[in-house]
This record gives structure tokens, sequence and C-alpha cells, in this order.
């Protein structure tokens, strides 16, 4: 009598864990952090779950794997600090809505953005890529004043339009072209960067 292979990717196919690592980001992009489960995450990617357990652990850690931060902060802030200083807001926002262009850094960057607001170690993987690897750097090598609030500023500008446009869904602004949107928020990066602020000293 005939017994009938299991359904799903077998444990030793080589292409298992890169199918997990495509469905987690799918689900943690999709459903945020603390309802992307590994239980969803192996049937996404026709696995069984406790193949997931295997190559990654936990869920934390599986999170961890699945959504690095989709660019390198030492590499753009080499960049922006290397051109005019004058095109510094414009630059800055075509480097972080660029990614948005295509589905994987998309999916990236929203389930980052996602898991933020619920699970801290990836809020705390956001505001360390983010504001201290690459904008306070960047607003210290500006030799600007309150360089910290200042970075923080254009941080909240650049995560807020993130999370309106691909998390929340507001439109306009999902409609709207990259270009568009640089043209818009790159003098608001400029001015919190480099330009006097009322009240600042």
């Amino acid at each position: 009598m005939s017994t009938r292979p299991p359904r799903g990717r077998r444990p030793g196919d080589a292409r298992a864990k890169e199918a997990i690592l495509d469905a987690a980001r799918r689900q943690f992009a999709e459903l945020g952090y603390d309802r992307a489960s590994l239980r969803r995450i192996a049937a996404d990617a026709e696995v069984d779950a406790a193949l997931v357990s295997h190559y990654f652990g936990s869920k934390q850690q599986l999170f961890a794997a699945a959504a690095p931060f989709p660019m390198d902060p030492e590499e753009v802030l080499a960049d922006l600090l290397g051109g005019p200083r004058e095109t510094i807001g414009q630059r800055l926002a075509q480097h972080v809505l660029r990614l948005t262009e295509n589905t994987e850094g998309r999916q990236k960057l929203t389930g980052l953005m996602r898991a933020a607001a619920s699970e801290e170690a990836a809020a705390r993987m956001v505001r360390d890529r983010i504001t201290g690897a690459m904008l306070l750097p960047l607003a210290k090598g500006l030799d600007a004043p309150q360089a910290e609030l200042r970075a923080a500023l254009a941080a909240s500008q650049m995560v807020g339009l993130i999370m309106a446009r691909h998390v929340v869904g507001v439109q306009p602004l999902l409609d709207s072209g990259t270009d568009v949107l640089v043209a818009a928020i790159g003098p608001v990066l400029q001015r919190y960067l480099t330009e006097p602020i009322a009240g600042m000293d």
C-alpha cells in the first residue's frame, strides 16, 4: 500500500528558506508584526510551520532576517554630504521614495513601519537606521545647530509620508508619482536640515 507524499516543500528543498523569507516579507508588509504569525507565513510559503522555526527560530528572528533596512545609511550619507548643500532635502527625499518604486523595497519599508508601531525591536531598528545612522550624522555634518532635533524632524516627515502613503493608503498620496512627492517634500526636508527655524538658537 503506497502512501501519499506530504504536501508543500520538503525540508531539504534548497528553495524553501527563500520561499519563507518572501512569504514573511509579504505577511509583515500586509498584516504588520502582531498579526503575521509563523503559521500564516508557513502557509503562504507552502511549508510546514516547523520548518519555519527550524530555519529562523522565533518570529522576531524571522522578522530581522526578512526585513533588513532596505538602504545602506552610510552610502546614502556619503552621497548626501558629497553633493550640493542646497539640494540636500531633494536628494534625501529621492533616496527614500525611490525605494518604494519596486515591490521588494516597498514591502521591506512598509513591513518595518507596520512592525515599528507594535514591536520595540522593529521600532529600535527604524530609529537606529534612519535617525541614528543617517539623519543625525547628516545634520551634524551640515554643522546645523540643534542637529538632534533637526534629524528627528526630518525623520518624522519621511516616516509619516511612508505610513500615510503605503500603510494607511491616503489618497492622493498613493497615486502621486515619486517626482511629484520629491518636489513637494524636498523643500520641507531642506528647511529642517539646513535653514533657520523659529525658536531654535
